[in-house]
């Protein structure tokens, strides 16, 4: 109740203007010029503003080329590795221009992996990694799954 009585009453002494000139003020600080509360001219502030627009379109122009590279990159992978293709990153690139080609350094990256890849699908790369496995432990691998298979045939067959 208190609480009521007190909002009628400051409403009613706001109205009759007692209470009222900080509102004023406020009205006051939001008409100031911006270039006056930075300390310049309006020639220079109109000057400064024109170029941070700039500085923000060039960095917004380098980001969606970079942004774009990276979606290049990944078209070639999906192209390479046929995974389904990503209508999102085909976006990306046409609003950056077709032009935009894979990173010199992701694309040395990429050449490196597909040659590491091809070398060991080879029949010389398998034929390298028989000779880097030690021959006792492959002995005791066959070894333990014969025995294995024979346990289990043993349990599963009656006349065994």
């Amino acid at each position: 109740m208190s609480f009521l009585l007190k909002s009628m009453v400051s409403n009613q002494v706001k109205n009759l203007g007692l209470g009222g000139g900080e509102e004023e003020k406020k009205a006051d600080g939001a008409a100031a010029d911006p270039a006056a509360a930075a300390g310049m001219t309006r020639e220079e502030y109109e000057e400064y503003q024109k170029q941070v627009v700039e500085e923000k379109m060039e960095r917004d122009a380098e980001f969606a080329y970079k942004k774009a590279e990276r979606a290049t990159l990944r078209v070639h992978l999906r192209e390479k590795y046929r995974l389904p293709k990503s209508e999102q990153d085909e976006n990306v690139i046409q609003m950056a221009g077709d032009d935009v080609d894979i990173p010199e350094e992701l694309r040395k990256m990429v050449d490196e992996d597909t040659v590491e890849e091809e070398e060991k699908g080879s029949i010389l790369g398998q034929i390298q990694n028989i000779q880097n496995m030690d021959m006792d432990t492959i002995k005791e691998k066959a070894q333990a799954a014969f025995s294995e298979m024979k346990e289990a045939a043993e349990q599963k067959c009656t006349v065994m």
